[in-house]
């Protein structure tokens, strides 16, 4: 694969990342809402969702549920459903419940496995990519298969490192607003807005 073609991918790859979207918010309502720790472990769990959808798209699998209005639909549905259930548990949570310092490892593995579930049951995810690789794909160059492999990893590897920089400077965001006790107080409830925001994004979106 020619390294222009790589160099233009990771140009692209790295502006829609970045781009407002279920994933990113989700990344950001983590750090801010606790810290960077807890974005690059839902970062993570993101990521390891990523390479389910990479995989589909290698085997083609993305283009049949793309084809299928009722695949995709139970797909979205789902992925709004788990997003609003997200939602209301953070508006249950307590001031105190993200305090408990000797719970943060079991709270980072729990946000690494939300991370998958979430990022698996994205549809839009699937299609980003399907509408994405194939403009970058020579079939004269060698495998389209494996180029979509190769695609799907560098595409992997840059959403960790914007996710791990967004949690960085999302932390220290939440810092700033810590620092205001009507907002300290009313962080899960913003968190658990902005959770409920993602799940319309995902439930409304359209093929």
């Amino acid at each position: 694969m020619d390294l222009v073609v790589v160099l233009s991918f990771i140009g692209v790859a790295v502006l829609l990342t970045l781009m407002p979207g279920p994933d990113i918010l989700f990344v950001i309502a983590q750090s801010i809402s606790q810290n960077k720790k807890a974005g690059i472990a839902t970062a993570l769990g993101l990521c390891t969702g990523l390479i389910v959808h990479i995989s589909a798209a290698t085997l083609g699998i993305s283009a049949i549920i793309y084809q299928s209005s009722l695949a995709f639909a139970i797909v979205k549905y789902a992925g709004a459903a788990y997003l609003l259930y997200l939602a209301w548990m953070s508006f249950r949570e307590k001031e105190s419940d993200q305090m408990m310092g000797n719970q943060k490892v079991l709270a980072y593995r729990s946000l690494y496995k939300k991370g998958i579930l979430m990022n698996i049951l994205n549809p839009k995810v699937s299609l980003f990519f399907l509408a994405l690789f194939p403009q970058f794909v020579d079939e004269s160059v060698g495998s389209v298969s494996l180029q979509i492999l190769l695609l799907g990893i560098v595409f992997l590897i840059q959403a960790l490192v914007i996710f791990t920089i967004v949690s960085i400077f999302s932390e220290k965001v939440g810092n700033v607003l810590t620092n205001s006790s009507f907002i300290s107080k009313r962080m899960n409830a913003i968190k658990g807005s902005l959770l409920a925001i993602i799940a319309l994004q995902i439930a409304f979106s359209e093929k």
